[in-house]
């Protein structure tokens, strides 16, 4: 099992230290934790993907300390930087150009011209990579495909062995992986739905982005393979009704929920029951999503009912983790 260490200033020193000598630390961020490695040392990054099980076709996400370090690795566009201004720190991911003499593995793109970068918001990753000194490559700290982690626990859970230091830093704000948009074309684009949706942008520097949220066997950001966020657990999605036997994910009221043959979802037991949002918070089901598919996983569920959530605003984001995690 993992060591939990508080992000101590001592512990923050030997997080930095162990990263440079190229092992993995997981680390907590405002999306979810993450699985970190130093970005320039190869060895580091190829541990990450066997400590994940990833393909090594889909590249990794790395992690700045601030927006003129990432300037050393890609090509910042001028809508880049406006967006950074806006946006860093935060959960918002580019995929640019890497520069010719760019510093990075090229394992953490997979082989593309392009690397994806971001600078998180959440104190404790923040003092990481300045105590580090060196940019971090770092998925989610979760088996590739599964469930991501949004808690300390959750890292243990998945990853068990495969990770010696998690700094612990209680639940993640926003619950869902970084919007990533794609700005190494002629026009940007969103591969990833987050936190940050295309009205933020729009509203943020007056430019409209589009999406391509297809699936892709040669991904070119994270989050775009068919089945991905998946719980062992058989999702059925836009549920109005329950088959018998199965556990409830709902989304506000449950009041005329009922169970087929008889029943109604507000008598369903508390490991059969998880509501993300009671009032019909999109925000609030955001940040509960992972940990609730965790819960209902934990509890030895095999049939999961999901009510139906607005494809509007995040919940875009939530319904492609959804879609993503019921793919058989």
């Amino acid at each position: 099992m993992p060591r939990f260490l508080s992000p101590s200033e001592t512990n923050l020193n030997a997080a930095g230290e162990s990263l440079r000598r190229g092992e993995l630390v997981a680390f907590p961020t405002e999306t979810v934790y993450g699985l970190g490695g130093n970005a320039l040392d190869g060895q580091a990054v190829a541990k990450i993907f066997a400590a994940k099980g990833r393909p090594s076709f889909n590249p990794l996400i790395v992690h700045y300390a601030g927006q003129e370090a990432v300037a050393n690795d890609v090509e910042l566009t001028d809508f880049a930087r406006a967006l950074a201004g806006h946006f860093w720190p935060g959960p918002l991911t580019f995929v640019l150009p890497r520069k010719k003499d760019c510093r990075i593995s090229e394992l953490a793109s997979a082989g593309l011209p392009t690397l994806a970068v971001r600078v998180p918001a959440h104190p404790v990753a923040a003092a990481l990579l300045r105590t580090a000194r060196v940019p971090v490559a770092a998925p989610s700290a979760n088996r590739s495909g599964t469930i991501s982690p949004t808690t300390p626990a959750h890292v243990a859970d998945s990853l068990g062995e495969h990770v010696s230091m998690v700094l612990a830093g209680g639940a993640c704000s926003v619950g869902l992986e970084s919007t990533v948009v794609d700005l190494s074309g002629e026009k940007p684009v969103i591969l990833r739905p987050g936190a940050v949706t295309d009205e933020d942008i729009l509203k943020a520097t007056g430019r409209k982005v589009g999406y391509d949220l297809g699936n892709h066997d040669k991904p070119r950001s994270p989050g775009q393979l068919l089945r991905h966020y998946a719980p062992r657990a058989r999702l059925r999605l836009n549920a109005v009704d329950l088959e018998p036997g199965e556990a409830l994910l709902a989304f506000g009221g449950v009041r005329f929920v009922g169970i087929r043959g008889g029943g109604a979802a507000s008598d369903l037991p508390e490991d059969r029951y998880r509501n993300l949002s009671e009032t019909g918070d999109l925000i609030e089901a955001a940040a509960h999503l992972f940990s609730m598919l965790h819960a209902l996983d934990a509890a030895g569920n095999e049939r999961v009912a999901v009510m139906p959530v607005p494809d509007q605003g995040i919940g875009i984001a939530i319904n492609d983790r959804l879609r993503r995690a019921a793919a058989s």
